[in-house]
């Protein structure tokens, strides 16, 4: 499906209906892997329409050269929201990049969400000043190592809890992905990595429930910075899982279905508290 926000026509893919839930993905990536974690969530349960977007620069939507910060960025998913969804109650959820924007749609507008959740989420913008543990392998697999290709090396460090079965998956949703980006884009984008706000001083407390899911051993985004943001999500799980790193939601599949789980449920429960009041 399409939806035109300014000059850029953002694709995304719209599966079931009821209560909106819009999915942030990461990057370099596009809307498959996100997609791909949170389905099995929905197999069993219904009233939620599941909106998946490519971001700008990613996937299926080209970017434009007047997107030259996250704010821009920001603009355009609050637009795309405004008009897929207008006026409606929605959840917003965020992967890595994705959960740095989902905490500026929080940001923006809290009042009208009834859930978040964001899994390894970007926490500090600016990699200098984020805490990140050394890179670690917890398990080691010899046939996982034996057949990465000359352009997967990376994969060696990144990949904690190593598996034939992980990188199938990887090379389903995330080889593909990576080379349809456009990297020119986003690295533009990437010198200027931070909103023009303090997106963690919001105006008041986030109080609809909320998870935040992180792994031990994610040297990409890390574990520590996202705890110092408990006071602004009173009702928010925080979770720091070992043998889990960036890949947490394949690394560790069971456990963040059971958690996004668990969150939907209270999602659901406070969204009836609401309409009741």
């Amino acid at each position: 499906m399409e939806c035109q926000v300014k000059d850029i026509t953002v694709y995304y893919e719209e599966i079931g209906s009821g209560r909106a839930l819009v999915a942030l993905h990461g990057a370099p990536l596009d809307h498959r892997h996100i997609l791909n974690d949170l389905e099995p969530l929905f197999v069993n349960r219904a009233g939620w329409r599941r909106i998946y977007p490519d971001l700008p620069g990613m996937g299926k939507t080209r970017a434009a050269d007047w997107i030259t910060n996250q704010d821009h960025m920001l603009d355009i998913i609050l637009e795309f929201i405004d008009t897929i969804a207008p006026e409606e109650r929605f959840v917003i959820v965020g992967t890595s990049y994705g959960g740095y924007l989902a905490r500026g749609v929080v940001y923006r507008k809290g009042a009208q969400i009834d859930g978040m959740f964001i899994n390894v989420p970007v926490i500090e913008a600016d990699e200098s000043k984020a805490e990140l543990p050394q890179p670690k392998v917890v398990k080691e697999d010899a046939e996982f190592l034996a057949a990465l290709g000359p352009d997967e090396q990376n994969m060696r460090d990144f990949i904690v809890a190593q598996s034939p079965e992980l990188l199938q998956e990887f090379r389903q949703w995330f080889s593909p992905a990576g080379a349809l980006a456009d990297h020119a884009f986003l690295e533009r984008l990437e010198k200027n990595n931070s909103f023009n706000f303090n997106v963690d001083l919001l105006s008041e407390p986030f109080l609809a429930p909320s998870l935040i899911l992180t792994g031990r051993h994610d040297n990409w985004c890390g574990y520590r910075d996202a705890y110092k943001l408990l006071d602004n999500y009173p009702r928010a799980t925080y979770v720091v899982l070992d043998r889990a790193g960036h890949a947490l939601a394949i690394e560790q599949k069971a456990l963040f279905r059971a958690l996004a789980g668990e969150w939907l449920d209270r999602v659901e429960e406070y969204s009836l508290m609401k309409t009741s009041q």
